[in-house]
């Protein structure tokens, strides 16, 4: 029920608002000036013309590949009439990051990026016939391509991928004739560069490096780094996936070691899991088996180390009992150098040559402060609640396998199935030290080429078997 009260309160209120507004503005028009514009027209940057895109309200600068970024003076600026903004003509801006520049127009403003671009000239991938790609040395500008010799190296397409605004001849797409090496020229406005591409046809290889994937730019970066790695410092060395060792239509007859790195983001952490994640390894297992009995050998890294169990490697076909990894985007940053054990193993051949720490000559080193690292492990772990591995001879016992090395809590993190009886020998490594791919930048990181060497290592003992 509304009493007296309420209605005189609501008149009283009604009365206020009124006379509250009429007393804002006798013309009842806003003071605020929303006509101006805050356009850019026109600006440079040591006098380097900036491209600006007002629907994205970027700058982009162009500079030569190179150019010093760090102090670039505004050397003419043009705005909307009537507008004013916080950068002024002969303002330094560092440009290594992006800069907000802030433009205002009586009461209305808008905020424009101005950033800076390097005018590259890079070649970033180079794909033949849409499956096989070439190996990009940057520095020695040269690109090498291995494909089957079921190919016709006089006809050809290559598919390639440029930095940005880049333009290549020969044309990306055109059939080309392989049978020599043939010079791409790519050009960016101020920037140029010739790349050298070679295509070697391989019947049958040395070595492969299998994937799941189908081809090697459809891999993981993890992977893909790896096997990289190997296509340029492998003689004879091929990719094949999965499918391909099944389906037979890779020759290995003549290979001497099949490589396979698999990482998964988040990790694979036993035998079930490994199998979920992997199915076309296991539908190759037979074809692995065969190869395997006939002499060949083997590199499992990561948690690709649970496959010998798949192919009747291991003797009571058990997997790494601890395993776990983190995901690359969220890879944590390593405060000081990583290494494992190689107490009483340090004459195998799998550890020569290897960049040693200052009276440590019993731990691998693989990285140094700042690199970032996913940790990804699979490892087997010895303790009676383990699996029944009450010390490393029970280990070695059940497994028929042979120890190489240790990580800080006493865990088994490479080890190898040695060649008997016809077949042939498997190396493995499961450290989370051994990792290929850093989000972080490689240079200054010395213990980092451990990698390489170790696994160098690993093909020459394994190819002289």
């Amino acid at each position: 029920m509304v009493t007296m009260k309420t209605k005189i309160f609501s008149i009283l209120y009604a009365v206020v608002m009124i006379l509250a507004l009429s007393a804002c503005s006798d013309s009842n028009v806003s003071d605020l000036l929303l006509n101006g514009n805050c356009d850019v027209t026109a600006l440079k940057a040591d006098n380097y013309d900036g491209i600006i895109d007002k629907s994205a309200r970027t700058i982009t600068v162009r500079v030569p590949e190179g150019y010093d970024v760090r102090n670039m003076k505004i050397s003419a600026l043009s705005l909307s009439d009537g507008a004013e903004s916080n950068i002024k003509e002969g303002d330094a801006l560092n440009l290594l990051t992006p800069q907000v520049m802030h433009v205002t127009n009586g009461d209305v403003y808008l905020d424009w990026t101005i950033s800076a671009q390097h005018d590259e000239a890079k070649i970033t991938s180079f794909k033949i016939n849409g499956t096989y790609v070439g190996v990009i040395n940057e520095e020695q500008k040269t690109i090498s391509v291995f494909v089957p010799n079921t190919l016709n190296l006089a006809s050809l397409t290559p598919t390639i991928t440029l930095s940005a605004n880049a333009t290549v001849s020969p044309e990306s797409g055109v059939a080309t004739d392989f049978t020599h090496p043939v010079e791409y020229t790519v050009t960016n406005n101020t920037a140029s560069a010739t790349y050298t591409v070679t295509v070697t046809a391989i019947g049958k290889p040395s070595a492969v490096y299998v994937g799941l994937a189908q081809s090697v730019d459809q891999l993981n970066i993890e992977e893909q780094t790896a096997c990289n790695w190997m296509l340029a410092n492998i003689p004879n060395s091929l990719y094949a996936s999965f499918d391909d060792i099944k389906n037979g239509t890779v020759d290995l007859s003549e290979c001497k070691v099949i490589w396979w790195h698999f990482h998964k983001d988040g990790g694979v952490d036993g035998k079930e899991a490994f199998e979920k994640a992997a199915p076309e390894a296991i539908n190759a297992a037979v074809a692995l088996r065969d190869y395997y009995n006939n002499g060949g050998s083997f590199l499992f890294t990561r948690y690709a180390t649970n496959m010998p169990a798949e192919i009747g490697a291991v003797t009571n076909n058990a997997c790494p009992n601890n395993c776990w990894g983190q995901n690359e985007a969220d890879a944590e940053t390593v405060n000081g150098p990583w290494s494992f054990s190689i107490q009483g193993h340090t004459s195998h051949p799998l550890f020569q040559n290897l960049v040693m720490k200052d009276g440590d000559a019993n731990a691998v080193f693989t990285c140094d402060a700042g690199y970032r690292i996913t940790n990804s492990t699979a490892q087997w772990h010895i303790g009676s609640d383990w699996g029944g591995y009450a010390d490393y001879a029970t280990w070695r016992s059940k497994t028929g396998a042979t120890d190489l090395a240790y990580g800080g809590d006493g865990a088994i993190v490479a080890w190898e199935f040695p060649a008997a009886n016809g077949h042939g020998d498997i190396l493995c490594i499961g450290s989370g030290c051994y990792d290929w791919y850093s989000v972080a930048p490689l240079s200054e990181e010395g213990y980092h080429a451990n990698v390489a060497r170790m696994t160098k290592n690993a093909f020459n003992y394994l190819m002289n078997k």
